[in-house]
């Protein structure tokens, strides 16, 4: 696992009867490109803020990483030469822990799709994006950030999408409180708290929205802390909210299939990872405080 220092945990992973439990801090590209080739790594978990600068540097990425314009796995092809690959699996925790709460009768579905929303623009808001128009039927998907050309770039990537989302960037509380409600939240920026003219605004806005009665799923995908400042929000507004480490858990299969192989996956304890995971985040002093 890469992580910077806004991120910190330490992932364990049971297969075959043995646990590992390894966390890395990068704090350049440099250093995590350095991580990636060497000849011990067998795969790699990438976090925040590397999922798009990382893509560039490695000799192949798979079409779903590619669509989706972020990468956070890198596994190998084992050739005449060792090739460092890239995946995106966010996406697959993103639509666990959306499923995990809520009313399955008011989710949305082919036949009455929603409004979601996100916070942030960054790589892990397009993971968050593919999840929900893809999988979670959410046709529109309201986007909060400070910067507007991170919002474009966003939008931009998007058009890869099937279909193709319409991605509104809310900027003012009067725009939000014109739209329609998202059933859908997912927070995927660092928990600061906001400062700047911007900052403060977004915090308005993603309120605003929070505080209106329709009540569906919030997920913020930062874990640390475990309780960020947008889950104690939710949570005191009523909302359903599931904690960032659970993005992990959905993940662990298919990362283990990549980095192991399809044999080893059919003896992956599932629940004993799970629970390793679990175990973990409770331990974790590094998130939770």
């Amino acid at each position: 696992m890469t992580a910077p220092k806004s991120q910190e945990m330490t992932l364990h992973l049971v297969g075959l009867g043995v646990t590992h439990s390894i966390a890395y801090k990068c704090s350049s590209i440099e250093d995590l490109i350095k991580l990636a080739r060497a000849p011990t790594t067998a795969g790699l978990v990438v976090t925040m803020p590397y999922k798009n600068s990382v893509m560039k540097y490695l000799d192949e990425l798979d079409p779903l990483a590619s669509m989706i314009g972020a990468c956070n796995n890198i596994y190998y092809k084992e050739n005449e030469q060792r090739r460092v690959c890239g995946t995106n699996t966010d996406w697959r925790g993103v639509k666990g822990c959306l499923l995990e709460k809520g009313d399955e009768k008011e989710r949305p579905s082919a036949t009455t799709p929603a409004a979601a929303l996100i916070v942030g623009a960054g790589g892990a808001s397009r993971a968050a994006a593919y999840a929900l128009s893809t999988q979670l039927h959410c046709s529109t998907i309201y986007v909060l950030n400070r910067d507007d050309q991170e919002v474009a770039d966003l939008i931009r990537d998007t058009q890869k999408l099937a279909p193709i989302p319409t991605i509104i960037h809310v900027k003012t509380v009067e725009q939000a409180m014109e739209l329609s409600s998202p059933y859908y939240v997912v927070g995927t920026v660092p928990n600061f708290e906001p400062k700047t003219e911007t900052e403060v605004r977004v915090a308005a806005i993603l309120e605003t929205f929070l505080s209106r009665p329709e009540k569906g799923v919030l997920l913020d995908m930062c874990f640390k802390p475990r309780q960020t400042r947008m889950i104690k929000l939710g949570t005191t507004l009523g909302w359903p909210c599931v904690e960032g480490t659970h993005i992990i858990g959905y993940q662990i299969e298919e990362q283990w299939r990549l980095w192991a192989g399809e044999e080893c996956v059919q003896n992956l304890d599932r629940q004993g990872a799970w629970n390793a995971l679990m175990k973990a985040a409770e331990e974790s002093k590094a998130i939770n405080f």
